[in-house]
């Protein structure tokens, strides 16, 4: 696939979520919606449902031939599939909390090669192409520079069937180095961040690919060092991912070598 075919195909991702992104945050906004519980703290709106349905029915439209996978609706993941999250952040959506985002993500056999991610509440779209780069609202953006971890900012993920007990412990090793971090309850808006330089990386234990697909096509188009995740069973049980500003990559993955 070449760079003309994947900008092209990114342009279109891009106005398409900013439509449907446009379409949630009035229903966000009126607190229009239903909502129900896949798992403890693991809520799931009608708002995402419809979303994903349209996501699917107008890339469908334009990209026939290649294949959709979403979280709330499945699908099959071939050797040109889409990657949807209708919408990342439901915990915050459904409690009237601005921080959720909608992203799509594209794999070549199995890997990320483009992604876009829509902020509505901020009016914000991250957008990344591999080997290509990485861009907010159209301007490049990179990973932040190097600096002590003294002075850094870890982007943080969790859920219930992850260890509460490492976790705590991470948050008390980065905190004894006087690092800080941040947990905002949007993986996808996490990986974007530490791809824009506003946080120096993103760590969680346990998340499925229909919640990195784009952020880890994104941050590594910014610059951004990415741990192993596409594993085989990534698909069925998820994987950690570790994504991090070159310059403190080792010392982040220090600590979490000590808690997993």
């Amino acid at each position: 696939m070449d760079v003309t075919d994947l900008k092209r195909r990114l342009d279109v991702v891009e106005a398409t979520l900013a439509e449907a992104g446009q379409a949630a945050l009035i229903r966000f906004r009126a607190r229009d919606y239903e909502v129900s519980a896949k798992g403890r703290q693991d809520l799931v709106s009608d708002v995402d449902r419809e979303t994903e349905t349209a996501l699917r029915k107008a890339l469908a439209r334009v990209f026939p031939d290649t294949g959709f996978y979403g979280e709330e609706s499945g699908g099959a993941v071939g050797d040109l599939t889409w990657v949807v999250d209708p919408i990342d952040g439901t915990s915050n959506f459904v409690r009237g909390l601005p921080h959720w985002c909608l992203w799509v993500g594209l794999l070549l056999r199995g890997r990320p090669v483009l992604g876009v991610i829509r902020d509505p509440s901020l009016g914000e779209s991250f957008t990344g192409i591999a080997g290509v780069g990485a861009w907010l609202n159209g301007m490049p953006i990179k990973v932040a520079p190097a600096r002590p971890m003294s002075e850094a900012c870890l982007g943080l993920g969790f859920n219930l069937k992850s260890d509460r007990a490492r976790h705590a412990a991470l948050v008390g090793a980065l905190l004894e180095r006087d690092c800080l971090y941040r947990f905002s309850g949007s993986g996808a808006l996490g990986l974007a961040w530490a791809a824009a330089g506003r946080t120096d990386g993103f760590w969680k234990e346990r998340i499925m690919p229909w919640d990195v697909a784009a952020g880890l096509a994104i941050a590594e188009a910014a610059g951004a060092h990415v741990s192993d995740y596409w594993s085989p069973g990534c698909w069925s049980t998820g994987n950690a991912v570790l994504v991090a500003a070159p310059g403190l990559t080792d010392a982040f993955a220090e600590l979490v070598r000590r808690r997993v």
